[in-house]
Order: structure tokens, then C-alpha cells, then sequence
């Protein structure tokens, strides 16, 4: 029997997240640990009238090619990528791990490597979606491994997901509206205004994004969702920052991340674990140095580290900034072949003021 809760989550990524109308060629990517949420999501795209388009994976085909690829493999993709990028209307990504540890001892050069490589790839499907043109939503599919990182049972993890999804409510679709409307009201406020100044523990960080945009995430992209973020003016940051919790990327936790900024670059770096990877993504290109995002996490109801970013991201109460390519939507210019997320807690003695006004403290929003 279906777990009513994956049928309603298949139901908002295909007629709210992605909009889909008949004719249009959606591709779902997924691992098969995802199948459960992929089957369900094949169906309701073909009742919406769609061409679904399924790019499936085998996990542990990730550390096998990061172990066993020359550079020439490294660096290679096949063409056909791009011309899959140019026909696809719509896509939905879900995201599962069987093993969150799995590339733990990959040499990150490799990862450095082909993240270049794929560059000009990634560079194509973010001007896609920037425009519009093609419409994309990333989730997680709850997993026994997702659930043990997170510290809880299986149980408890996929109500920790759809409670966050929202799903149990009478209607999801009209409960992330309304999340569209109140986030919108402090995106119309932040943009009268252009600076920001965060103090907390370890961190006093001041940025501007003047002539920026501010994004107002509400299911449309990422689900759950609940975050507003803009490109800061590329050499505007300045300061320091502590980040709360690990940052994930790639396969690895970095812990106890500390940045120094001046005229918006990173001067400085340490880690009190995976400090070699943290500094091998900072070199993968000059853009990896400089903050591509700053966003205010906005759903009070994620409340605890997961260690998984889709969900961390979004704690309320929260801000994190991206180290790396920046959207162009928010007319960031920054590039580069990473886009590394990273979470600071500002629920406890911090304070964000915005053009000296305050914004939030303690978390809370004020205004």
C-alpha cells in the first residue's frame, strides 16, 4: 500500500512545483533508493499529460568512478547533455543517500576535476532556469541512512519530511502559498533597503546588494522550502563568520567552518575537520573565494541539524551564504564550478540589522 504522504508530495512537485502542462518533457533524476517517490511521480506526470523522462542511478557507481576514472574519464562528457538541457521543459531531481559517507577517502582533486569539467554543463542549465525556461524542483526521499545521519529512526525522519513538506495539511498547495505571501512582505521590505550587518558568536559580517535581487522561495525549486536569498555585490563582504554546523558537500562533512573576508574574498579559512577539502574547493577557481548567495532561512518548522542541506538551509532563524557560482536571477555575477552552502545558527546572541534598522534577532524577525 502507498504511503499516502508520497502520493501528496508527487501531486505538488508535478502540479505546483514544476507547473507541468500536457506535452511537456519532464526529466526525473533519482537514485533507485528514490523509486518508491519515482514510480508515484512517473504516474502523476503522465496523468498530467507529460513526457516523463527517467535518468536513473546506481549509488555506488559515484565512488567507483571517483576511484577508477582517468583523467581523460574525468574530464569527459557525453554531448548529448547539453542537447537533453536545450529539450527539457521541466525537471525534478530526488535526492537520496544509501551511504552519506560514501566518498569520505576520495581524493578531492578528482572531485575538483570533474566539477571544471562539468562546468560549461551546469553553466547551461543554470541560465535555463534562471529564465524560466526550464523549471526545476529538488527533493529528498526519506532513506535509513538520511535518517541515522539525522539522529533519528526511520519513522521519525519521514514525519520530520513531510511535516516540513507540509503535506499533512488539508490543502499543501495553498499552505505553500501562503508561505509565498508572508516571505514576500520581508523581500518587499529588504528591498527598500541595501546592507546587511550580522553579529553573533564568532561572527561580524557586513555585506551590500544594492540593485540585487531577493528570490522568495516557496516550494517552487527546492521542497520543502522556505528560505529568501539574493547575490551580494561580489566585493562587498567583509568580516568573519562561524558556521554553526558541518558543512556538507560533495559527500563530506567539513566541521567547525571559520571564513575571513576582505573586499568580498576569502583571506582566510580553517576547519576543525576536512580543513584539506574546504581549502581544495577554494581553489577550484577564483569565483569559489567570493559569496555567490546570502539568504535568510524562514521555516520554523525545521528546527535541527540533519545534515542535509535541503533541509538546514532552511532552518528559521538561520542564515547562510554559498561559497561559489551565484544565480543569475538574483543578478549575482559571480561564477565559478562550485555553489557550497553554509549554515549559521543566529538563534542565540545575534542580531541582523539592515541599513542600521533591526531585522532579526535571535533569530526572530522584528520588523
Amino acid at each position: 500500500m502507498r504511503d499516502p504522504r508520497i502520493e501528496a508530495v508527487a501531486n505538488v512537485l508535478v502540479n505546483y512545483s514544476i507547473d507541468l502542462k500536457p506535452g511537456q518533457l519532464v526529466q526525473v533524476e533519482a537514485t533507485l533508493e528514490g523509486s518508491p517517490l519515482v514510480i508515484v511521480l512517473f504516474e502523476a506526470i503522465l496523468k498530467a499529460g507529460g513526457h516523463p523522462w527517467l535518468d536513473l542511478a546506481i549509488e555506488d557507481t559515484q565512488e567507483l568512478f571517483y576511484s577508477y576514472a582517468s583523467d581523460a574519464q574525468l574530464d569527459y562528457y557525453p554531448e548529448f547533455l547539453k542537447q537533453g538541457i536545450e529539450e527539457l521543459d521541466a525537471s525534478i531531481s530526488v535526492w537520496t543517500d544509501a551511504n552519506t559517507k560514501r566518498l569520505n577517502t576520495i581524493d578531492p582533486t578528482r572531485q575538483t576535476r570533474r566539477a571544471r569539467a562539468m562546468h560549461p554543463v551546469n553553466n547551461r542549465l543554470f541560465e535555463r532556469m534562471a529564465t524560466k525556461e526550464l523549471r526545476w524542483v529538488g527533493t529528498a526521499f526519506p532513506t535509513h541512512a538520511a535518517a541515522q545521519t539525522a539522529e533519528m529512526s526511520l519513522r521519525e525522519y519521514e514525519d520530520f519530511v513531510y511535516g516540513a513538506c507540509l503535506v499533512a495539511e488539508p490543502d499543501p498547495i495553498a499552505a505553500w502559498k501562503a508561505v509565498s505571501v508572508k516571505q514576500q512582505k520581508l523581500i518587499d521590505w529588504l528591498s527598500e533597503r541595501n546592507e546587511i550587518h550580522l553579529q553573533g558568536e564568532d561572527t561580524d559580517l557586513r555585506l551590500t546588494y544594492a540593485g540585487r535581487t531577493w528570490e522568495n522561495c516557496d516550494g517552487h525549486e527546492n521542497f520543502p522550502d522556505g528560505e529568501i536569498f539574493t547575490g551580494p555585490i561580489e566585493d562587498s563582504v567583509e568580516g568573519h563568520i562561524r558556521f554553526s554546523y558541518p558543512a556538507c558537500f560533495r559527500g563530506r562533512q567539513v566541521e567547525d567552518v571559520r571564513l575571513w573576508f576582505e573586499k568580498g574574498k576569502v583571506v582566510r579559512a580553517t576547519a576543525g575537520k576536512n580543513e584539506a577539502f574546504l581549502l581544495e574547493m577554494l581553489a577550484i577557481d577564483d569565483g569559489a573565494k567570493f559569496v555567490g548567495e546570502f539568504a535568510f532561512g524562514t521555516n520554523y518548522g525545521i528546527q535541527s541539524f540533519t545534515g542535509d542541506t535541503l533541509f538546514d538551509e532552511k532552518i528559521g532563524g538561520t542564515v547562510h551564504l554559498a561559497l561559489g557560482k551565484g544565480f543569475l536571477e538574483t543578478g549575482s555575477k559571480n561564477d565559478s564550478a562550485i555553489h557550497w552552502d553554509m549554515v549559521c545558527d543566529l538563534r542565540r546572541g545575534s542580531t541582523v540589522h539592515v541599513n542600521g534598522e533591526l531585522f532579526s534577532e535571535n533569530g526572530q524577525f522584528r520588523i
